[in-house]
Protein backbone atom coordinates (compact mmCIF):
# COMPACT_ATOMS: atom_id res chain seq x y z
CA UNK A 1 0.00 0.00 0.00
CA UNK A 2 0.95 3.45 -1.02
CA UNK A 3 1.59 6.10 1.96
CA UNK A 4 0.36 9.69 1.19
CA UNK A 5 2.92 12.32 0.23
CA UNK A 6 1.71 14.36 3.38
CA UNK A 7 4.77 16.16 5.13
CA UNK A 8 6.05 14.17 8.08
CA UNK A 9 6.90 16.35 11.82
CA UNK A 10 10.88 17.37 11.36
CA UNK A 11 10.72 15.59 14.79
CA UNK A 12 9.32 11.84 13.56
CA UNK A 13 12.39 9.66 13.08
CA UNK A 14 12.57 5.78 12.59
CA UNK A 15 15.29 3.94 13.57
CA UNK A 16 15.93 0.11 12.60
CA UNK A 17 17.32 -1.95 15.03
CA UNK A 18 16.70 -2.50 18.70
CA UNK A 19 20.31 -3.73 19.80
CA UNK A 20 22.48 -0.89 21.83
CA UNK A 21 22.65 1.95 19.01
CA UNK A 22 18.87 2.40 18.09
CA UNK A 23 17.39 2.65 21.67
CA UNK A 24 20.58 4.74 22.71
CA UNK A 25 19.30 7.36 20.03
CA UNK A 26 15.97 6.87 20.84
CA UNK A 27 16.42 7.65 24.51
CA UNK A 28 18.62 10.97 23.47
CA UNK A 29 16.20 11.49 20.69
CA UNK A 30 13.26 11.27 22.74
CA UNK A 31 14.46 13.86 25.68
CA UNK A 32 15.65 16.05 22.80
CA UNK A 33 11.76 16.65 22.16
CA UNK A 34 11.51 14.15 19.17
CA UNK A 35 9.42 11.38 18.57
CA UNK A 36 11.36 8.17 17.65
CA UNK A 37 10.00 4.78 16.60
CA UNK A 38 12.46 1.91 16.44
CA UNK A 39 11.51 -1.51 14.25
CA UNK A 40 13.32 -4.75 15.16
CA UNK A 41 12.96 -7.81 13.68
CA UNK A 42 13.23 -10.04 16.18
CA UNK A 43 9.59 -10.31 18.39
CA UNK A 44 11.19 -8.91 21.43
CA UNK A 45 14.60 -7.31 22.83
CA UNK A 46 16.68 -10.15 21.93
CA UNK A 47 18.32 -11.99 24.99
CA UNK A 48 22.01 -13.61 25.30
CA UNK A 49 25.05 -11.96 23.81
CA UNK A 50 28.55 -11.33 25.47
CA UNK A 51 29.51 -8.84 28.19
CA UNK A 52 30.49 -5.98 26.76
CA UNK A 53 33.01 -2.87 27.79
CA UNK A 54 32.18 0.28 29.40
CA UNK A 55 34.84 2.44 28.58
CA UNK A 56 36.20 5.49 27.94
CA UNK A 57 33.61 8.09 26.11
CA UNK A 58 31.44 5.33 26.22
CA UNK A 59 31.16 5.11 29.90
CA UNK A 60 30.55 9.56 29.62
CA UNK A 61 27.89 9.22 27.48
CA UNK A 62 26.03 6.20 30.06
CA UNK A 63 26.38 8.57 32.84
CA UNK A 64 25.22 11.92 31.00
CA UNK A 65 22.32 9.43 30.61
CA UNK A 66 21.71 8.85 34.30
CA UNK A 67 22.00 4.66 33.72
CA UNK A 68 25.64 4.57 35.06
CA UNK A 69 24.26 3.07 38.85
CA UNK A 70 22.02 0.82 37.28
CA UNK A 71 25.25 -0.52 35.26
CA UNK A 72 26.86 -1.21 38.06
CA UNK A 73 24.48 -2.85 39.60
CA UNK A 74 24.00 -5.08 36.54
CA UNK A 75 28.05 -5.67 35.84
CA UNK A 76 28.77 -8.84 35.73
CA UNK A 77 31.96 -9.63 38.34
CA UNK A 78 35.44 -10.56 36.67
CA UNK A 79 39.03 -10.56 37.58
CA UNK A 80 40.58 -10.32 34.41
CA UNK A 81 41.62 -12.86 30.91
CA UNK A 82 43.36 -16.10 31.25
CA UNK A 83 44.87 -18.14 28.69
CA UNK A 84 44.78 -22.10 29.51
CA UNK A 85 45.86 -25.09 28.45
CA UNK A 86 44.45 -28.07 27.20
CA UNK A 87 44.09 -29.32 30.95
CA UNK A 88 43.00 -26.15 32.03
CA UNK A 89 45.99 -24.47 33.50
CA UNK A 90 46.58 -20.77 33.46
CA UNK A 91 49.22 -19.95 30.97
CA UNK A 92 49.02 -16.25 31.29
CA UNK A 93 46.91 -13.72 32.63
CA UNK A 94 45.78 -10.12 32.22
CA UNK A 95 43.83 -9.08 35.58
CA UNK A 96 41.42 -6.60 34.95
CA UNK A 97 43.52 -3.97 37.66
CA UNK A 98 46.29 -3.34 34.46
CA UNK A 99 45.69 -0.51 32.58
CA UNK A 100 43.90 1.36 34.62
CA UNK A 101 40.60 -0.58 34.19
CA UNK A 102 40.65 -0.18 30.55
CA UNK A 103 42.40 -3.49 29.25
CA UNK A 104 41.07 -6.69 27.48
CA UNK A 105 38.32 -7.18 30.74
CA UNK A 106 37.40 -3.73 31.88
CA UNK A 107 36.39 -2.13 34.59
CA UNK A 108 32.98 -2.37 33.96
CA UNK A 109 31.68 -5.24 32.23
CA UNK A 110 27.69 -5.48 31.37
CA UNK A 111 26.34 -8.38 29.23
CA UNK A 112 25.17 -7.41 25.74
CA UNK A 113 21.45 -8.60 26.87
CA UNK A 114 21.16 -6.60 30.24
CA UNK A 115 22.48 -3.13 28.48
CA UNK A 116 20.15 -3.73 25.54
CA UNK A 117 17.21 -3.72 28.20
CA UNK A 118 18.40 -1.52 30.38
CA UNK A 119 18.11 0.91 27.21
CA UNK A 120 15.05 -0.26 25.42
CA UNK A 121 12.83 -0.16 29.52
CA UNK A 122 14.35 3.22 29.97
CA UNK A 123 13.11 4.01 26.89
CA UNK A 124 9.74 2.90 26.78
CA UNK A 125 8.95 4.67 29.87
CA UNK A 126 10.34 7.87 28.51
CA UNK A 127 7.33 6.99 25.78
CA UNK A 128 9.78 5.52 22.96
CA UNK A 129 7.32 3.20 20.27
CA UNK A 130 8.63 -0.06 19.29
CA UNK A 131 7.37 -2.92 16.10
CA UNK A 132 9.06 -5.67 16.93
CA UNK A 133 8.44 -8.37 14.79
CA UNK A 134 8.81 -6.48 11.34
CA UNK A 135 11.55 -4.56 9.34
CA UNK A 136 12.30 -2.14 6.41
CA UNK A 137 11.56 -3.52 3.07
CA UNK A 138 11.27 -0.02 0.95
CA UNK A 139 12.67 3.42 1.34
CA UNK A 140 11.09 6.33 -1.07
CA UNK A 141 13.22 9.57 -0.43
CA UNK A 142 11.68 12.92 -1.21
CA UNK A 143 11.91 16.43 -0.94
CA UNK A 144 9.14 16.43 2.29
CA UNK A 145 10.29 13.32 4.18
CA UNK A 146 10.89 9.46 3.78
CA UNK A 147 8.03 6.87 2.75
CA UNK A 148 8.51 3.63 4.81
CA UNK A 149 7.38 0.23 3.91
CA UNK A 150 7.33 -2.45 6.26
CA UNK A 151 6.62 -6.13 6.25
CA UNK A 152 3.76 -6.30 8.83
CA UNK A 153 2.80 -2.49 9.68
CA UNK A 154 1.34 -0.02 7.49
CA UNK A 155 3.26 2.50 5.41
CA UNK A 156 4.24 5.61 7.13
CA UNK A 157 6.26 9.04 6.77
CA UNK A 158 9.27 10.28 8.39
CA UNK A 159 11.39 13.46 7.88
CA UNK A 160 14.30 10.99 8.81
CA UNK A 161 15.54 7.56 8.95
CA UNK A 162 18.74 5.85 10.93
CA UNK A 163 19.77 1.78 10.55
CA UNK A 164 20.97 0.71 13.39
CA UNK A 165 20.63 -2.77 12.55
CA UNK A 166 23.98 -4.10 12.50
CA UNK A 167 26.56 -5.12 10.50
CA UNK A 168 24.77 -6.73 7.97
CA UNK A 169 22.11 -3.73 7.83
CA UNK A 170 19.19 -3.64 5.80
CA UNK A 171 18.57 0.04 5.63
CA UNK A 172 22.41 0.34 4.21
CA UNK A 173 21.45 -2.33 1.51
CA UNK A 174 18.33 -0.32 0.50
CA UNK A 175 19.41 2.91 0.80
CA UNK A 176 23.85 2.95 0.48
CA UNK A 177 23.90 0.00 -1.95
CA UNK A 178 24.78 -3.96 -1.68
CA UNK A 179 26.75 -5.13 1.66
CA UNK A 180 29.96 -6.02 -0.63
CA UNK A 181 30.44 -2.50 -1.02
CA UNK A 182 30.80 -2.00 2.35
CA UNK A 183 31.40 -5.09 4.26
CA UNK A 184 34.62 -6.39 5.05
CA UNK A 185 35.14 -9.89 6.13
CA UNK A 186 38.33 -10.26 8.26
CA UNK A 187 38.92 -14.10 7.48
CA UNK A 188 36.98 -16.37 10.27
CA UNK A 189 33.95 -16.34 12.22
CA UNK A 190 32.56 -16.50 15.73
CA UNK A 191 29.58 -18.23 18.00
CA UNK A 192 28.53 -16.85 21.25
CA UNK A 193 25.82 -18.74 23.38
CA UNK A 194 24.51 -19.54 27.00
CA UNK A 195 25.22 -22.37 28.58
CA UNK A 196 23.81 -23.61 32.33
CA UNK A 197 27.08 -24.87 33.71
CA UNK A 198 27.62 -24.34 37.74
CA UNK A 199 30.56 -26.74 38.08
CA UNK A 200 31.75 -24.54 35.18
CA UNK A 201 30.82 -21.64 36.27
CA UNK A 202 32.66 -22.35 39.51
CA UNK A 203 35.72 -23.21 37.80
CA UNK A 204 36.17 -19.90 35.90
CA UNK A 205 36.59 -18.15 39.20
CA UNK A 206 35.50 -14.95 37.77
CA UNK A 207 38.03 -15.25 34.71
CA UNK A 208 37.22 -15.11 30.91
CA UNK A 209 39.44 -18.16 30.35
CA UNK A 210 40.59 -18.10 26.46
CA UNK A 211 41.95 -21.22 24.99
CA UNK A 212 43.68 -21.88 21.48
CA UNK A 213 43.54 -25.20 19.63
CA UNK A 214 46.11 -25.82 16.45
CA UNK A 215 44.12 -25.15 13.53
CA UNK A 216 43.35 -21.66 14.42
CA UNK A 217 40.41 -22.76 16.95
CA UNK A 218 39.11 -20.49 19.61
CA UNK A 219 37.09 -21.27 22.62
CA UNK A 220 35.81 -19.49 25.51
CA UNK A 221 34.26 -18.81 28.70
CA UNK A 222 33.31 -16.10 30.93
CA UNK A 223 31.09 -15.96 34.07
CA UNK A 224 27.59 -14.45 33.48
CA UNK A 225 25.96 -12.52 36.15
CA UNK A 226 23.26 -15.56 37.27
CA UNK A 227 24.21 -18.12 39.07
CA UNK A 228 25.79 -21.20 37.32
CA UNK A 229 25.48 -19.01 33.81
CA UNK A 230 28.63 -19.63 31.53
CA UNK A 231 28.95 -17.04 28.28
CA UNK A 232 30.57 -19.51 26.44
CA UNK A 233 32.03 -18.50 22.70
CA UNK A 234 33.64 -20.60 19.95
CA UNK A 235 35.66 -19.06 16.81
CA UNK A 236 37.63 -20.61 13.68
CA UNK A 237 40.17 -18.82 11.64
CA UNK A 238 38.70 -20.08 8.49
CA UNK A 239 35.08 -20.98 7.56
CA UNK A 240 33.72 -22.34 3.77
CA UNK A 241 32.57 -20.26 1.51
CA UNK A 242 29.07 -21.92 1.85
CA UNK A 243 28.87 -19.74 4.85
CA UNK A 244 28.73 -16.62 4.50
CA UNK A 245 28.18 -13.74 7.09
CA UNK A 246 26.08 -15.77 9.31
CA UNK A 247 23.74 -16.30 6.77
CA UNK A 248 23.57 -20.30 6.06
CA UNK A 249 21.37 -20.95 9.18
CA UNK A 250 21.53 -22.85 12.70
CA UNK A 251 22.17 -26.11 11.97
CA UNK A 252 24.91 -26.07 9.23
CA UNK A 253 26.61 -23.48 11.58
CA UNK A 254 26.57 -25.50 14.41
CA UNK A 255 27.62 -28.74 11.96
CA UNK A 256 30.04 -26.86 11.43
CA UNK A 257 31.50 -25.93 14.84
CA UNK A 258 30.87 -29.64 16.16
CA UNK A 259 32.93 -30.68 13.06
CA UNK A 260 35.72 -28.69 14.29
CA UNK A 261 35.99 -28.41 17.28
CA UNK A 262 34.99 -31.87 18.30
CA UNK A 263 38.21 -33.31 20.36
CA UNK A 264 40.40 -30.03 20.24
CA UNK A 265 40.94 -29.92 24.05
CA UNK A 266 40.40 -28.29 27.25
CA UNK A 267 36.23 -28.24 27.30
CA UNK A 268 35.47 -27.78 24.14
CA UNK A 269 33.73 -31.20 24.01
CA UNK A 270 31.62 -29.53 26.97
CA UNK A 271 30.89 -26.32 25.44
CA UNK A 272 29.50 -28.13 22.44
CA UNK A 273 27.09 -29.46 24.23
CA UNK A 274 25.42 -27.05 25.84
CA UNK A 275 25.41 -25.00 22.86
CA UNK A 276 23.12 -27.28 21.38
CA UNK A 277 20.66 -26.62 24.31
CA UNK A 278 21.53 -23.11 24.02
CA UNK A 279 17.92 -20.21 23.25
CA UNK A 280 20.68 -17.76 22.03
CA UNK A 281 22.72 -19.14 19.79
CA UNK A 282 24.47 -16.73 17.35
CA UNK A 283 26.75 -16.45 14.79
CA UNK A 284 28.72 -14.47 12.48
CA UNK A 285 31.99 -14.19 10.38
CA UNK A 286 34.78 -11.21 11.66
CA UNK A 287 34.13 -8.26 9.45
CA UNK A 288 34.30 -4.70 9.69
CA UNK A 289 32.23 -2.31 7.90
CA UNK A 290 33.74 0.89 6.20
CA UNK A 291 31.22 3.30 4.59
CA UNK A 292 32.22 6.13 2.69
CA UNK A 293 29.71 8.47 4.46
CA UNK A 294 27.71 7.97 6.98
CA UNK A 295 24.47 9.65 5.70
CA UNK A 296 22.54 9.78 2.26
CA UNK A 297 19.69 12.26 1.89
CA UNK A 298 17.67 11.99 4.59
CA UNK A 299 18.74 8.35 6.00
CA UNK A 300 21.85 8.29 8.23
CA UNK A 301 24.22 4.76 10.15
CA UNK A 302 24.90 4.71 13.26
CA UNK A 303 26.91 1.77 15.21
CA UNK A 304 27.83 -1.59 13.62
CA UNK A 305 25.51 -1.03 10.36
CA UNK A 306 27.78 2.45 9.53
CA UNK A 307 31.15 1.68 11.06
CA UNK A 308 31.45 -1.83 12.98
CA UNK A 309 35.08 -2.51 14.04
CA UNK A 310 34.83 -6.14 14.34
CA UNK A 311 34.59 -7.90 18.16
CA UNK A 312 38.60 -8.22 17.87
CA UNK A 313 38.49 -4.23 18.32
CA UNK A 314 36.42 -4.75 21.55
CA UNK A 315 34.83 -1.26 20.55
CA UNK A 316 32.06 -1.75 18.86
CA UNK A 317 29.60 -0.86 22.04
CA UNK A 318 32.11 2.76 22.86
CA UNK A 319 31.10 3.57 19.20
CA UNK A 320 27.37 2.40 19.10
CA UNK A 321 26.62 4.97 22.07
CA UNK A 322 28.76 7.31 21.44
CA UNK A 323 27.11 7.86 18.13
CA UNK A 324 23.59 8.00 19.16
CA UNK A 325 25.20 10.83 21.52
CA UNK A 326 26.34 12.20 18.91
CA UNK A 327 23.72 11.92 16.22
CA UNK A 328 21.49 12.81 18.57
CA UNK A 329 22.62 16.01 20.12
CA UNK A 330 23.98 17.79 16.62
CA UNK A 331 20.09 16.98 15.51
CA UNK A 332 18.59 18.79 18.41
CA UNK A 333 21.15 21.70 17.84
CA UNK A 334 20.91 22.54 14.50
CA UNK A 335 17.26 23.84 15.03
CA UNK A 336 15.85 21.85 11.83
CA UNK A 337 18.61 21.61 9.81
CA UNK A 338 19.47 17.67 9.58
CA UNK A 339 22.13 18.21 6.67
CA UNK A 340 24.39 20.33 8.98
CA UNK A 341 23.89 17.82 11.82
CA UNK A 342 24.59 14.62 9.42
CA UNK A 343 27.65 16.64 8.20
CA UNK A 344 28.85 17.59 12.34
CA UNK A 345 27.85 13.98 13.02
CA UNK A 346 30.57 13.10 10.41
CA UNK A 347 32.88 15.22 11.34
CA UNK A 348 32.89 14.25 14.97
CA UNK A 349 33.01 10.77 14.28
CA UNK A 350 34.71 9.90 11.25
CA UNK A 351 38.20 10.58 13.47
CA UNK A 352 36.91 8.11 16.50
CA UNK A 353 35.70 5.49 13.84
CA UNK A 354 39.22 5.38 11.97
CA UNK A 355 41.20 4.87 15.12
CA UNK A 356 38.66 2.32 16.82
CA UNK A 357 38.89 0.18 13.43
CA UNK A 358 42.47 -0.51 13.57
CA UNK A 359 42.94 -3.94 14.61
CA UNK A 360 45.14 -4.86 17.74
CA UNK A 361 48.91 -6.32 17.55
CA UNK A 362 48.45 -9.58 14.94
CA UNK A 363 45.14 -8.88 14.33
CA UNK A 364 42.85 -12.35 13.45
CA UNK A 365 46.15 -13.86 13.38
CA UNK A 366 47.28 -12.98 16.90
CA UNK A 367 43.67 -14.28 18.32
CA UNK A 368 43.18 -17.74 16.38
CA UNK A 369 46.94 -18.82 15.46
CA UNK A 370 47.29 -21.57 13.22
CA UNK A 371 50.11 -24.09 15.29
CA UNK A 372 51.07 -25.03 18.11
CA UNK A 373 54.72 -22.53 18.47
CA UNK A 374 52.28 -19.80 17.84
CA UNK A 375 50.05 -20.40 20.60
CA UNK A 376 53.15 -20.58 23.37
CA UNK A 377 54.28 -17.21 21.51
CA UNK A 378 50.37 -15.76 21.92
CA UNK A 379 51.00 -16.75 25.65
CA UNK A 380 54.41 -15.70 26.20
CA UNK A 381 53.03 -12.37 24.58
CA UNK A 382 50.79 -11.90 27.39
CA UNK A 383 52.63 -12.63 30.07
CA UNK A 384 54.33 -9.68 28.64
CA UNK A 385 52.00 -7.15 28.13
CA UNK A 386 52.70 -5.25 31.25
CA UNK A 387 55.96 -4.52 30.20
CA UNK A 388 58.31 -2.94 27.53
CA UNK A 389 57.81 -3.02 24.74
CA UNK A 390 54.23 -4.54 24.69
CA UNK A 391 52.61 -2.41 27.18
CA UNK A 392 52.91 1.12 25.34
CA UNK A 393 51.36 -0.50 21.89
CA UNK A 394 48.16 -2.11 24.17
CA UNK A 395 47.95 1.04 26.03
CA UNK A 396 47.65 2.74 23.11
CA UNK A 397 45.06 0.51 21.95
CA UNK A 398 43.06 0.23 24.85
CA UNK A 399 42.85 4.29 24.82
CA UNK A 400 41.66 5.29 21.57
CA UNK A 401 37.90 4.34 23.52
CA UNK A 402 38.36 7.83 24.73
CA UNK A 403 39.94 9.20 22.00
CA UNK A 404 37.16 12.01 21.71
CA UNK A 405 35.83 15.31 23.06
CA UNK A 406 31.89 14.86 23.59
CA UNK A 407 30.16 18.27 22.99
CA UNK A 408 28.04 18.84 26.03
CA UNK A 409 24.11 19.43 24.18
CA UNK A 410 21.74 21.04 26.78
CA UNK A 411 18.74 19.14 27.16
CA UNK A 412 15.22 21.19 26.59
CA UNK A 413 14.12 22.72 30.13
CA UNK A 414 10.66 20.82 30.17
CA UNK A 415 12.14 17.47 29.90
Amino acid sequence: METSRTTPQPTDVLISGAGIAGPALALWLRRFGFTPVVVERARAPRPGGQSVDLRGAARTVVERMGLMPRCRDLAVEQRGIALVDTRGRHSARLPVELFGGEGIVSEIEILRGDLAALLYETSVAEGVEYLFDDTVTALDEDAGGVSVRFENAPARRFALVVGADGPHSTVRRLAFGPEADHYRPLGGAHAWFTVDDPALARELDHWFLMYNAPGGLVAGARPGRLSGEVKAGLALREVPACLPAGRAGRAAQQRLLTERFTGAGWHTDRLLEGMHRARDFAFDTFGQVHAPHYTRGRIALLGDAGYSPSPLTGLGTSLALVGAYLLAGELATTEGDFTLAYRRYEERMRPYVTQAQQLPPGGIGGYAPHSALTIRLRALSMRWMNRWPLRPLLAAQFAKADAITLPDYPLPTHT
